[in-house]
């Protein structure tokens, strides 16, 4: 009986020890936390990042970071934020010069705190998307050859899927995508996705509710016409040019003829001058006057070509210095698997490559509409790139009804922009900011996008 009891006690003592190891172990999302980034400043909220797989077949992984909001996360949205390019970096981007918490000092050795970051209000997943993006990566070459939107958007809708299972208290959450540029193509497009994955699956994890992106790619021919009336509406080309390029260039064809091609060069070679086409009223970053940074490469338009860009303070260029550290590599659990090239602002080889992209998204907008999702499209009015003019042109052949007229919105006693309301969706205009909205105009961003998430007509005094 001794024995028994002995024998008894030492396998109750394994099964517990057993538990209590198991129990012990981390939750996979707690291998992704990130216990401090190095030059950070003290923070009250956490932080995530790590891979998602989302094609094993290829290799196919995609990098995310999370930055929780600095209060209640618990009763706050999930917002998740898509760069563009396509083939640029939303931590680059998004993260290190727009909402994000950080930014990086002209050093890249040190980080200092955002006043206006978009976590204030919300939970902010960046992605940087498709793999070969950052720190995104592919074991098979040939992905880096044929990427486009069609993979791109499959891939990002694999990655929220596994996404929630590893953070399990984020499902069924309040969800909104969130972007900007080519990302008028990403988030759209992956909008759809999710929309056709939760029609067919019940109690669906991914809680969708809307959408906002700005000076976003939207249609081929119609962001081309409205384009060039930027230009020459802010005396940017000639009114020779103007009609030159009017005349030589058939915005429905699938390429452009040489006489479009020279009409085009000419204007920007030698009328634009020496300007950040991205925000073409505030200085240029010196240090990238002689290089193609932050391209816009659309198939068959005019922004296919690829502008020179930077607006100071150079930030592209401190996100290399720093997300290139080792030691931040490591903090941010980063470029595991030896990536063989340093990581970059975006991708030569995506940008070059790129395989398929839809001419216009407006079907798409008009079945997200129908679906009843949050529909929130801004423009910065300084922005030469994709314009305003571009935007309006575009969703002026949506032909929806206007449900409250034309007016001015105000932020901090000031006129923030312009707006009117449709049946079914929001735009509004962001005075005095380029092409990055929340880098040119931080506060006026902030506001927008909390109006945007409170589902509230942004203020008219």
């Amino acid at each position: 009986m001794a024995f028994q009891r002995v024998a008894l006690l030492y396998m109750s003592f394994l099964f517990f020890s057993s538990n209590a190891a198991i129990a012990a172990l981390p939750k996979p999302q707690e291998l992704d936390r990130i216990s401090v980034l190095p030059g950070q400043p003290p923070v009250t909220f956490a932080q995530f990042s790590g891979y998602i797989p989302v094609n094993k077949q290829h290799g196919r992984a995609l990098f995310y970071w999370l930055t929780e909001a600095t209060a209640h996360p618990e009763k706050k949205p999930l917002v998740l934020w898509l760069n563009g390019g396509p083939g640029c970096s939303s931590v680059a981007y998004g993260a290190s010069e727009e909402i994000g918490p950080f930014r990086i000092n002209r050093t890249g050795l040190s980080l200092y705190l955002n006043k206006y970051s978009w976590n204030r209000v919300a939970n902010i997943l960046f992605l940087e998307s498709p793999a070969g993006v950052g720190f995104s990566y592919t074991n098979t070459s040939s992905d880096l050859k044929d990427s486009g939107d069609e993979r791109t958007a499959q891939d990002a809708l694999v990655f929220l899927i596994r996404w929630m299972s590893r953070f399990p208290q984020y499902q069924h959450r309040e969800f909104y995508l969130a972007g900007e540029s080519y990302s008028g193509h990403y988030v759209p497009q992956l909008a759809k996705r999710i929309n056709h994955y939760n029609k067919a699956h019940k109690n669906p994890a991914i809680n969708l509710k809307g959408f906002i992106v700005g000076n976003a790619v939207t249609d081929n021919y119609y962001d081309s016409i409205g384009t060039v009336a930027y230009w020459w509406s802010h005396a940017m080309i000639s009114d020779r040019s103007y009609k030159s390029i009017l005349k030589n260039c058939n915005f429905t064809e699938d390429k452009t003829s040489q006489q479009c091609d020279d009409a085009v060069t000419y204007a920007m070679n030698h009328e634009f001058g020496d300007i950040d086409q991205y925000s073409i009223y505030t200085a240029s970053c010196m240090a990238l006057r002689n290089h193609t940074m932050r391209p816009l490469r659309v198939r068959n338009t005019l922004l296919r070509r690829r502008p020179v860009s930077g607006y100071d303070p150079c930030t592209e260029n401190y996100a290399e210095k720093y997300y290139n550290r080792p030691e931040v590599q490591k903090a941010m659990h980063a470029n595991v698997t030896g990536i063989p090239y340093k990581w970059t602002a975006c991708s030569d080889a995506l940008i070059k490559n790129w395989n398929d992209s839809e001419p216009s998204m407006l079907p798409t907008y008009k079945e997200l509409i129908a679906a009843g999702l949050r529909i929130w499209v801004f423009s910065g009015d300084t922005d030469s790139v994709v314009p305003v003019t571009a935007t309006r042109f575009s969703l002026s052949h949506l032909n929806l009804t206007i449900k409250t007229s034309w007016y001015p919105w105000y932020s901090s006693g000031q006129v923030g922009g312009w707006t009117e309301v449709y049946n079914g969706l929001t735009f509004a205009t962001v005075r005095g900011a380029g092409h990055e909205v929340p880098l040119l105009q931080p506060r006026r961003a902030f506001n927008l996008f909390s109006s945007f998430l409170a589902g509230k007509e942004l203020p008219k005094s």
